[in-house]
């Protein structure tokens, strides 16, 4: 089992699961992360850290976004790792609640 980023990250970007991950496997689009399968030792440190409740163990995605498990392995063979804190988007307050934001996802 892995853990997932899924819906909920989008457009805000937290990083503080990147700051807590003892093995680095959080990579940075624009404005999404993910976690790359290969590389969570399924430890779940990230959980507990994310203010907006967007990781899962894959096992208990949410049935409507069950996408994301496939969509964290793409992205992060192509997307940069993320080791270091950084400040959330400009507009993460606003997007936190915000529902289905898939399309919005920069790639």
């Amino acid at each position: 089992m892995t853990y997932v980023v899924t819906d909920s990250c989008v457009k805000c970007k937290y990083t503080d699961c990147v700051e807590v991950c003892p093995v680095d496997c959080f990579y940075e689009g624009e404005n999404f992360l993910v976690i790359n399968p290969d590389e969570c030792i399924d430890c779940g440190v990230c959980i507990p850290e994310c203010p907006v409740d967007a990781i899962y163990a894959e096992d208990d995605v949410p049935e409507d976004q069950k996408h994301y498990i496939a969509l964290n392995e793409e992205l992060s063979q192509i997307w940069p790792v993320i080791t270091d804190w950084k400040k959330p988007l400009p507009e993460a307050d606003e997007y936190a609640k915000v529902q289905n934001k898939l399309e919005l996802i920069k790639r």
